[in-house]
């Protein structure tokens, strides 16, 4: 059954499916062949470049690779865009950002895929809000708005996993909405910080 799956007519399926990240499973739904033989079409087609591997077990077209942001909502779920990829991306800092960078309620992780980083780092689940899906780059991801950005920022600021910004820029950002969002850590070195920048 392998053998008879052509390219050009599965490639064809995968697009009029809409999926642009799948896994093995969504490969089989979409193609309605058998386990063994989406193995088969992975191996052969990653090999000749037709398919992207992003990971373990979450593929791409090469003919139509993900936006970054897509894939990091899909790398590592659940999470959303956050930190200081969001906050160059709202122009709060000013520089550019290499790594992509999203929090989640599972433990911190890091992926390198496509030449590109991927970090995750973990919140607590009450903090885990403040996203909705959102136009990047024409593309609609999980974000997080200015303000949960800026405060997912200075949590990991407190806790040194990040070194604070001295060009960041605060001044379109809504405190209460600040506060409100800080309110969600109870974490008395974010509280200090928050007041802090505030001064």
């Amino acid at each position: 059954m392998a053998k008879l799956l052509n390219w050009i007519g599965a490639e064809r399926k995968i697009r009029d499916s809409g999926a642009i990240i799948f896994s093995p499973v969504d490969l089989k739904r979409i193609l309605g062949v058998t386990e063994i033989s989406v193995r088969f079409f992975l191996t052969r087609y990653v090999k000749k470049g037709a398919i992207v591997k992003l990971r373990n077990n979450l593929y791409a077209l090469n003919s139509r690779v993900p936006s970054e942001a897509e894939i990091a909502n899909a790398l590592y779920r659940p999470s959303y865009i956050s930190l200081t990829f969001a906050l160059a991306y709202y122009h709060i800092i000013p520089e550019t950002v290499y790594a992509v960078t999203s929090v989640t309620t599972r433990p911190t992780a890091l992926f390198q895929t496509l030449e590109k980083e991927f970090r995750y780092h973990r919140i607590k689940i009450s903090a885990f809000t403040g996203y909705a899906p959102e136009k990047f780059d024409g593309k609609t991801v999980l974000i997080a708005d200015k303000e949960k950005a800026m405060v997912d920022y200075l949590y990991f600021v407190s806790r040194k996993t990040y070194e604070l910004n001295e060009r960041i820029d605060i001044s379109g950002l809504n405190k209460k909405k600040i506060l409100r969002y800080a309110e969600l850590f109870n974490n008395k070195g974010l509280d200090s910080l928050v007041e802090e920048i505030h001064a």
